[in-house]
């Protein structure tokens, strides 16, 4: 029987608690849980393409250059393409910026105005004036404190970041020794549960990433589809951003709103209605994440059922902020099959006596002759 049949409320109970504990360790070394995850993301890009030159004859070593090689040297030449033929403003990038950033405060003041008109309390509290003040404020410190507090946080991420192609291609070099390594020091008893422990563990990562790719692509198509009936310029490109943004849940959705509402105000400033139309679509679409395209890609790849999704989200949030909310499906997925597994095995009362009978065995072949 699947071990998964055989899980219990009490088994389930240990593993939420597992990944509960996991998610607050998790926020003291998010440095280096970022760069696994960009690491691991990679290395199931190119995991196919290295299994495909395995099986044609080349080592693994070799491999793992060649493919880890190309791939830097494809992405370099995507980049050196897309720099190339991105048409130059006529104006400079900082000109432009700041073309963009005047377009979204005039919308926030316009819709500032609005509500002082439309709702007395506002206006006796002078709304307006008071987010004037303020954008006035962060605008004038910006390039003294926040932006400088940008760069040193960028600067203190930057070598953690750097792990991640390291990462990958151990991934891929040392990957089935490592499994091979494992395999070695469990008992005879439990090795073929331990084969398929390993190699469910495997398979739930790649589901999950394969999820997370299913999630972007529905993302990308509802968010452009919805900007383009609202009438903002650039629908596509705008939305695969977005849906990008979006792996980092609620703050990459919220920059992503900020974004597209920003160029919606800036190319319409005469036209208010469809930056809010911008903003309905993004809650409109977030909604749908959270309850509905979420739990039916993630939460299916990762055969967890849409309930739980939902609420480990929420839990992963709470533990562990922004880190949380993106790495808790990927820690439920795995310590599940690793609480099923050792549930079945603990279970399993004929592999508790092969072991103790091997056990037994090994030292009654020890202790031969000692009593002489």
């Amino acid at each position: 029987m699947n071990s998964r049949d055989r899980a219990g409320p009490v088994v389930w109970c240990g593993i939420i608690a597992v990944t509960c504990l996991l998610l607050i360790l998790l926020e003291h070394t998010l440095w280096l849980a970022i760069p696994f995850i960009f690491g691991t993301v990679l290395y199931y890009i190119l995991l196919a393409p290295m299994q495909r030159l395995i099986r044609a004859g080349v080592g693994q070593d070799l491999a793992a250059l060649t493919v880890g090689g190309g791939f830097v040297a494809v992405l370099s030449l995507v980049l050196v393409l897309v720099f190339s033929y991105v048409a130059v403003p006529e104006e400079s990038w900082q000109a432009l910026l700041g073309h963009y950033l005047e377009g979204g405060v005039t919308f926030v003041r316009n819709t500032m105005q609005l509500l002082e008109k439309k709702f007395p309390v506002f206006e006796q509290m002078h709304l307006t004036r008071l987010v004037n003040r303020r954008f006035k404020s962060f605008t004038d410190n910006f390039a003294q404190q926040h932006l400088a507090g940008l760069l040193v946080v960028i600067a203190g991420w930057l070598p953690s970041l750097l792990l991640a192609p390291f990462l990958t291609f151990f991934f891929l070099r040392d990957g089935a020794s490592f499994k091979r390594f494992l395999a070695r020091a469990v008992p005879n008893a439990f090795f073929e549960k331990t084969l398929f422990l390993l190699h469910e563990v495997d398979q739930t990562a790649r589901r999950y990433f394969q999820g997370l790719i299913k999630l972007t692509v529905i993302d990308t198509i509802m968010l452009a589809l919805g900007l383009w009936m609202i009438g903002v310029s650039s629908p596509l490109a705008l939305a695969l951003i977005s849906a990008v943004l979006a792996w980092v849940p609620f703050v990459g959705s919220v920059a992503g709103c900020i974004m597209v509402v920003v160029v919606a105000a800036t190319d319409a400033p005469s036209n208010a209605v469809i930056g809010y139309g911008a903003i309905g679509v993004f809650v409109a679409v977030r909604l749908l994440d959270d309850f509905i395209f979420m739990p039916l890609t993630l939460g299916r790849s990762l055969q967890i059922h849409p309930l739980m999704t939902v609420l480990m989200i929420f839990v992963g949030g709470s533990l562990a902020g922004v880190a949380g909310l993106m790495l808790v499906l990927p820690l439920l997925g795995v310590v599940m099959v690793v609480g099923e597994t050792l549930g079945c095995l603990v279970t399993n009362a004929r592999r508790r006596a092969r072991h103790r009978n091997a056990m037994a065995l090994r030292v009654r072949q020890a202790s031969v002759g000692l009593s002489k």
